[in-house]
């Protein structure tokens, strides 16, 4: 197994054994997505755009409003207003205002979204036992309990949505404790 500093020709050691976790952790993220990101190739559409497509499916029949939407994803992404009207151009998705409040839109996902997603699961269900499979439901059940714990350090998870395409606020990450020797 290679070490994260082997597999990016570093030469000097970390600053800190938290900034090599930290730095771990990205690297395998990013592992992980592009993996997931070749898999899909496919079907010419992204993760991001799967994802909703898969938020979608679960909100049927009645849908979500576009800050629901930007609530339920995995990852953050800036500007909802222009997913949602690029999956509507490819007829993944329909969107309706509300009849109480005109300024409110529901987004639907469509037959050829739900199509899409039938296709698609054969491929995506297998995808986490074929990246993560090698791992014994101990050392599974540890990761996960791992990166929620430090996931929870952190202030707000998600940065905030823009349904309007303005721009988001910064998120503050918690002011670091001073450890005492």
């Amino acid at each position: 197994m290679m070490s994260l500093k082997q597999e990016i020709a570093q030469e000097p050691p970390f600053s800190s054994v938290e900034e090599e976790a930290v730095l771990n952790l990205m690297r395998t993220s990013d592992v992980l997505h592009r993996a997931f990101q070749l898999r899909m190739r496919g079907w010419r559409i992204t993760s991001t755009q799967y994802n909703v497509l898969r938020i979608l499916r679960g909100a049927q029949p009645h849908g979500l409003t576009c800050s629901a939407i930007g609530d339920r994803m995995i990852t953050a992404e800036p500007d909802i207003t222009r997913l949602l009207a690029r999956l509507k151009t490819l007829k993944f998705v329909r969107q309706q205002r509300d009849k109480h409040d005109r300024r409110v839109v529901w987004t639907q996902i469509s037959a050829s979204g739900l199509q899409l997603l039938k296709e698609m699961d054969p491929v995506i269900l297998q995808l986490p036992v074929d990246l993560l499979g090698h791992l014994s439901k101990v050392e599974l059940a540890e990761l996960i309990r791992l990166v929620e714990l430090a996931r929870s350090r952190i202030l707000d998870a998600q940065a905030p949505v823009s349904c309007d395409g303005n721009g988001c606020t910064t998120n503050e990450l918690p002011s670091s404790r001073k450890v005492e020797n």
